[in-house]
């Protein structure tokens, strides 16, 4: 197997061993990050292929929860990429993320739903919100997020910090600079809150660039179920200043709630296959 690992993190036994406790007693929820997690020259070849994705055939968010591009499955993926997250979905890898985080029995998502390459342009934002929590093709639960960032020389003032939030949406706890070969790892439950929400700041001929995956289970952890809440999709929150984003999610509830139940599932589940 090639090795994609940078000497510091080649030993992933002893890495999961080390940072377990940092993980799980993470706030506001478990997360970590790692930098220079790679070898420099397999980010390389990646980015060197990361295609401008407002050129491309790809998924496209504009409104005022989000304004980002994303892939659907690997057919934009060039060959550096698809070897590098083939092996991050692979046993080895599993077996690491599952004594690092605690969540045994992790199953990947070869299909990449949601996942892939992302690309922010100048201007564009992800709002605060907590992921779906179940795989659409399988009914899966979701319970991991692993990020990769491909920004080299990255400045503070262009913004696009990965920012994760507490649960009851008082305030930012921890706040991740995307910079090229750092990775960002966390639990997903129905109100671990995060997300990018200003408006990035950096040159037009530049972008936030990141590739993401999701890691899933059959089952997850009663207490982390809410009573209210079964199978569902992205939940935005919206901050004080946010005024625009409560306006839009409240007519989308309010369509939502006239819609009829049949005629809604049909469109969810449109909506859902072509765009996700």
């Amino acid at each position: 197997m090639r090795d994609f690992l940078s000497e510091k993190y080649k030993d992933l036994n002893e890495v999961s061993e080390k940072f377990n406790e940092d993980y799980v007693g993470a706030n506001p929820y478990p997360n970590i990050s790692f930098e220079d997690f790679f070898k420099e020259n397999v980010l390389n070849g990646v980015l060197k292929e990361f295609p401008d994705l407002s050129k491309k055939s790809s998924v496209k968010f504009d409104n005022p929860n989000e304004k980002k591009l994303a892939t659907k499955g690997e057919n934009l993926f060039g060959q550096n990429t698809k070897d590098l997250l083939h092996y991050l979905n692979s046993q080895p890898f599993l077996d690491f993320l599952g004594d690092l985080t605690g969540i045994e029995n992790l199953i990947p998502d070869p299909y990449f739903v949601g996942g892939g390459y992302h690309e922010i342009k100048k201007g564009g934002f992800l709002k605060i919100h907590a992921d779906f929590n179940k795989h659409y093709n399988n009914n899966l639960d979701r319970r991991l997020n692993l990020l990769i960032y491909l920004n080299k020389d990255w400045e503070e003032e262009y913004g696009g910090h990965f920012e994760l939030w507490d649960t009851e949406m008082k305030g930012c706890v921890k706040k991740i600079r995307p910079d090229f070969n750092k990775i960002a790892i966390f639990s997903t439950t129905s109100d671990s809150y995060h997300g990018h929400p200003d408006t990035l700041n950096c040159p037009e001929n530049r972008s936030r660039k990141s590739i993401a995956l999701y890691y899933y289970t059959n089952g997850r952890p009663e207490e982390e179920i809410k009573q209210d809440q079964d199978t569902h999709g992205t939940i935005f929150m919206s901050r004080k200043q946010d005024q625009k984003m409560k306006r839009f999610n409240l007519l989308k509830k309010v369509l939502i709630d006239i819609t009829p139940p049949v005629l809604f599932k049909v469109a969810k589940k449109i909506f859902l296959r072509n765009k996700i």
